[in-house]
């Protein structure tokens, strides 16, 4: 019977340890609404290039006009842009930015997900890795 008892918690041991972090990741349409698009113009104040995504934050005016202080996050890890061409100077703080077809909040604050970025000064696109992003 001891034999058994340490076999079952050993195996309830495993499962707790691989099981329990993948609870931990999220969808991004637990957060973001995918029928509520908006698209924004601002000025980068700051980017978050670290791990597990990416957050660009950026000044642009809401629904009301007021300047709000957005957060477009949920991009990919910083290794997969990096994979697909892009470089943390890409995008720099004071850089003006267009992001379009991004999914808002389902609480209605000021983070979006997804979209596409391009750069007011060149047209040049920035890729968060999101599926509207064409990579």
């Amino acid at each position: 019977m001891t034999r058994y008892s340490r076999f079952i918690g050993l195996v309830s041991l495993v499962m707790l340890v691989t099981v329990v972090p993948l609870l931990g990741h999220h969808s991004a349409s637990s957060v973001y609404n995918p029928d509520k698009k908006i698209t924004l113009k601002g000025k980068v104040t700051r980017i978050v290039w670290a791990n597990p995504h990416i957050a660009i934050y950026f000044d642009a005016p809401d629904k009301t006009g007021k300047v709000v202080n957005w957060e477009l996050g949920d991009g990919q890890a910083p290794n997969g842009l990096y994979r697909k061409g892009w470089r943390k100077d890409d995008l720099k703080v004071g850089d003006v930015i267009i992001v379009t077809n991004a999914n808002t909040a389902w609480d209605g604050s000021a983070h979006i997900g997804g979209g596409i970025i391009t750069l007011a000064a060149t047209g040049k696109k920035v890729f968060t890795g999101s599926k509207d992003d064409g990579l």
